[in-house]
């Protein structure tokens, strides 16, 4: 059974930078493309960066663009989120998602469109 497991999340003052990960197990990371999503209440869980199973195409939304960045480490399992220049609209739960796909070079953005979901770690971005 895949799982995915989050950590590296906390607190963190407005202007500062905060790296969470997703171990992967069960299955093997580089048969899937990968994300990362953010939920706050009363919104919808919305995506933040996706990349794909060869590593070779990101995607991020609008928001986090020149902020963020996304990477795997296929060899450990392993997917990073690195949050800069944080705000306090960045505070959410960030979820770890992967999406079972054929093609190496293909990101998914929707949230229906991914398999296996992490239990989520907590960012929170004082002002």
């Amino acid at each position: 059974q895949v799982q995915l497991v989050e950590s590296g999340g906390g607190l963190v003052q407005a202007g500062g930078s905060l790296t969470v990960s997703c171990i992967v197990s069960g299955g093997t990371l580089n048969s899937y493309a990968m994300g990362w999503f953010r939920h706050t209440p009363g919104k919808d869980r919305e995506f933040v960066a996706g990349i794909s199973r060869d590593e070779q195409k990101t995607a991020y939304t609008d928001s986090v663009k020149g902020r963020f960045t996304i990477s795997r480490d296929n060899a450990k399992n392993t997917v990073f989120l690195q949050m800069n220049s944080l705000k306090a609209e960045d505070t959410a739960v960030y979820y770890c998602a992967g999406a079972r796909i054929f093609h190496i070079d293909i990101i998914r953005s929707r949230a229906v469109e991914y398999d296996y979901w992490g239990q989520g770690t907590q960012v929170t971005v004082s002002s």
